[in-house]
C-alpha cells in the first residue's frame, strides 16, 4: 500500500509548466506520493505499460532502505548521509533512525533543485537534519561540505546511503572512483548501503524500453550487470546476507518477493 508524505505536500505545483520528467518526482509517483507533475506521471505510466510490477520494484528498494537503516540505527549507528534521497516521504531515513536514537543526525545530499526545494520546505524544522546541495559525481565536494557543515563528524562512524542512485551515473563518471573517494574519507566502523538496477535477469526488451523512457527525463538511467554492481563494494566487508536482491536482505513480515530487477548489499568498513 502506498504511504503518504510525512509532513504534507510541498508547493510543487508552482512548476506545473515543466515539460521534462524528473526521476525523483517519478519515484514519488511510483510510491503513491503527491509531489509530482503531469509530465512525471506520463513518463511513469509509460513504464507501467510494459513493466506492470514497477510499483513492486520501487517498494522493494524502499523497504530495503528502511530495513537497513532500522538495523544499523538499532546497532548504535548515529550518523547517516543519504546521497540522492529523492523527495521526502513516509519512512525516510531521519524518521526511522530517530526512532532508534534521539541523538541521530542525518544529512540529505542532492543536486536536484526540486528535491532541494521540497526537502527544504518539509524538513526545515526537523532537529539534527540538514539538506545539502551536492552531486554524487563530485564526491570530494560532498566530503568537504560535510566537514564544513559540522553536523556530521567524519572522524566517527557514518552510514552512507546510495540507494537507487548510481544507476543514474554514467560509466564515464567512474562510479567505482566515487565509492573509493567516499570510503577513504570515512572512519572505520562506517557502513555503505547500496542498491542498483541490474540487467541480469529482467527481460532485455523491458530494460531497453526503460532506458528509452528515461532518455527524455532530466537524468538518464544505466543498467549494470550483477558483477559490476558487486565490484562497487570493493574495500567494504559485506554483512550478512551479503550481495542479494533487496527483498532478500533481512526480510521481515512486510517483505514481498524479489522482483529480479535490483541488487543490493550493506558493507562495513573495517
Amino acid at each position: 500500500m502506498a504511504e503518504p508524505t510525512p509532513h504534507g505536500t510541498a508547493h510543487i505545483d508552482r512548476d506545473a509548466h515543466e515539460t521534462v520528467a524528473n526521476p525523483a518526482r517519478m519515484y514519488d509517483y511510483f510510491l503513491g506520493g503527491h509531489n509530482n507533475l503531469p509530465v512525471d506521471r506520463e513518463r511513469a505510466e509509460k513504464i507501467k505499460e510494459f513493466l506492470p510490477e514497477t510499483s513492486s520494484l520501487v517498494w522493494e528498494n524502499r523497504r530495503f532502505l528502511q530495513r537497513a537503516v532500522r538495523e544499523l540505527a538499532g546497532a548504535g549507528l548515529r550518523q547517516f548521509v543519504d546521497i540522492g534521497p529523492g523527495l521526502p516521504t513516509q519512512g525516510s531515513v531521519h524518521q526511522i533512525a530517530k526512532n532508534a536514537g534521539h541523538d541521530t543526525r542525518v544529512a540529505y545530499v542532492d543536486n536536484d533543485p526540486t528535491v532541494l526545494r521540497v526537502a527544504g520546505e518539509l524538513l526545515t524544522d526537523v532537529p539534527d537534519v540538514t539538506v545539502m546541495r551536492g552531486d554524487v559525481r563530485q564526491p570530494e565536494s560532498i566530503i568537504s561540505d560535510l566537514r564544513r557543515g559540522g553536523l556530521i563528524d567524519l572522524s566517527q562512524p557514518v552510514v552512507v546511503l546510495l540507494v537507487a542512485v548510481l544507476h543514474f551515473v554514467d560509466d564515464k563518471d567512474r562510479p567505482e572512483r566515487i565509492l573509493e573517494t567516499i570510503r577513504d574519507a570515512l572512519a572505520p566502523g562506517s557502513y555503505l548501503v547500496l542498491s542498483h538496477l541490474t540487467d541480469d535477469g529482467p527481460d532485455p526488451d523491458a530494460v531497453a524500453r526503460t532506458v528509452a523512457v528515461y532518455e527524455k527525463a532530466s537524468a538518464q538511467i544505466v543498467f549494470r550487470n550483477a558483477d559490476s554492481i558487486r565490484s562497487l563494494f570493493a574495500g567494504w566487508q559485506l554483512v550478512d546476507p551479503g550481495f542479494v536482491q533487496p527483498a532478500q536482505w533481512r526480510p521481515d513480515e512486510n517483505t514481498d518477493p524479489p522482483t529480479g530487477w535490483l541488487r543490493a548489499g550493506v558493507g562495513r568498513l573495517d
